[in-house]
């Protein structure tokens, strides 16, 4: 598919203005909420909601609503994206020194928020998991979807109190977990010996980068990690990278809810995600998704959803 002449009319147009390049300079990055993208602009919300809602109205973005706030990312479609790149390519790289030295403001801040959180709640982090669904019941559909083994390799990402090293960990013959909380990964330590797991390593480690092998494991799980991301998209494009052929990644996190009070009490960034959401990060990392498994709550509450995709097995060479 390519644009018309109209339409490449109407995107130049919407682009064509100072601070609307700052802002598609930011969003190639990551998805920003209209207070970020305010606080790094340095401009009114109202204001800079009007150049969103010119450029949403051309293509170049899309808006996507959570719980009460409201995000923006690059388009998703590839004509768009590639006239965006051009035209920033093009931007001098000074242009938007000051708006990334601010974005990296933000950045430091929501690591602030979320390391002191972590750091208070982890001693009673599997409690909390526990608040709102039947854990029981989520860590047998974890069992089942994740299948029998053995696997070679099963790699954790974000893995918190570990949880799912022990749970998992009996079927592989070397669990790795990574998490950047240091607190967290000493509570792992303590449940992983308590259980008897003795190759499992755990390693201070970044979900975006994890500087692990290509194609490494043939099960990598993403446990009720995504929703305090800033960009889960980047980090389902990663835990794909490491699934090897025949291999399968799990991810497990909540569907779309309306717990608002998440965000402040236990620094959510976002508020659930859907099928299709999901589902498309995955293709465009390479692997092939399964029906997905909702686990609702026996009562008032939120609902588990495990997604699970894997890559092709290598077909196996013919002897003559």
């Amino acid at each position: 598919m390519t644009l018309t002449a109209d339409q490449i009319v109407d995107i130049l147009r919407a682009a064509g203005e100072p601070t609307r390049l700052r802002v598609l300079s930011l969003l190639a990055g990551e998805e920003l909420s209209v207070m970020e993208l305010s606080r790094i602009l340095d401009q009114s919300q109202p204001r800079v909601s009007r150049h969103l809602k010119l450029m949403t109205e051309a293509g170049l973005i899309e808006r996507f609503p959570d719980g009460a706030r409201v995000f923006y990312r690059q388009s998703s479609d590839p004509d768009a994206r590639l006239l965006v790149d051009t035209m920033l390519n093009l931007l001098a790289d000074e242009a938007g020194e000051g708006d990334h030295a601010r974005l990296n403001a933000v950045h430091r801040q929501r690591e602030t928020d979320a390391a002191a959180y972590f750091e208070q709640v982890a001693p009673q982090w599997d409690h909390l998991r526990s608040l709102y669904i039947s854990e029981n019941a989520v860590e047998a559909a974890i069992e089942r979807a994740a299948g029998p083994g053995p696997f070679d390799r099963v790699v954790d990402l974000g893995t918190g109190s570990g949880r799912m090293l022990t749970l998992l960990g009996r079927k592989a013959r070397m669990s790795i977990g990574l998490d950047l909380s240091q607190s967290m990964l000493n509570i792992a330590r303590s449940n992983v010996a308590r259980s008897g797991l003795d190759k499992v390593e755990l390693r201070h480690g970044d979900i975006f980068a994890t500087r692990l092998p290509q194609q490494s494991a043939d099960l990598v799980v993403v446990h009720q990690v995504l929703h305090y991301l800033a960009d889960p998209a980047a980090a389902v494009t990663e835990a794909a990278r490491l699934v090897a052929p025949g291999g399968k990644l799990l991810i497990i996190d909540f569907a779309p809810h309306e717990m608002e009070q998440l965000r402040e009490q236990h620094q959510h960034r976002r508020l659930g995600f859907n099928d299709a959401e999901i589902r498309d990060w995955i293709v465009d990392a390479g692997l092939e998704p399964s029906d997905s498994i909702a686990l609702p709550p026996e009562s008032a509450g939120l609902t588990v959803t495990i997604w699970t995709a894997v890559r092709a097995a290598r077909a196996k060479r013919k002897v003559a």
